[in-house]
């Protein structure tokens, strides 16, 4: 079977222990998380976690089945990437002193669209948002001119093209009652 990149979004209690019970999911059938994402939603008490791995769609289906029946987790989604809009962010640690002695760096900064958010005289801080090839790109860039002290991307982050998240409107609706 053809596998190809699924983005998970799994909303859940704010609990500990959820994060283990869903990757042991994947774990369970062998299958490797690209990215990991987990964050509060904008509704209290529930967590978002997104996931992005490579599967078949028969093998996705039956793992977010059985997510979906775990209690703590409220509503488990799998979608291919015409489904949803990805991004992702990358911060770049940079010496200064190469930055300024090489004219080439902040080219490929402006090339690039990143922007400088922190500079000293040591290092500069450089973000980057945008897809996994771009971030990976300006990496490879910064590493052929030797300015790279750190560099740390995050995992997807993701909002699917309906316009309204359905979990969301419904929480949103009992949050409120509950409120009363």
């Amino acid at each position: 079977m053809d596998k190809q990149l699924y983005t998970v979004i799994i909303y859940s209690e704010n609990l500990a222990g959820v994060l283990n019970q869903v990757t042991a999911e994947f774990t369970r059938r062998q299958m490797n998380i690209e990215t990991l994402n987990v964050s509060s939603s904008s509704i209290d008490g529930v967590h978002r976690y997104t996931l992005s791995l490579w599967s078949d769609e028969q093998t996705i289906n039956k793992v977010v089945k059985r997510l979906e029946k775990k209690i703590d987790v409220l509503r488990a989604s799998y979608y291919t990437e015409d489904e949803i809009f990805v991004q992702e962010v990358a911060l770049y640690k940079i010496s200064t002193p190469k930055l300024l002695e090489n004219r080439q760096i902040s080219k490929i900064i402006r090339h690039n669209h990143a922007r400088v958010i922190e500079i000293n005289s040591t290092y500069t801080v450089v973000e980057l948002t945008g897809m996994t090839e771009g971030i990976l790109k300006l990496y490879k860039e910064f590493v052929a001119e030797q300015c790279v002290l750190q560099f740390v991307k995050s995992g997807h982050i993701a909002v699917t093209r309906d316009v309204v998240e359905h979990l969301t409107e419904q929480l949103f609706d009992e949050d409120a009652r509950r409120r009363r």
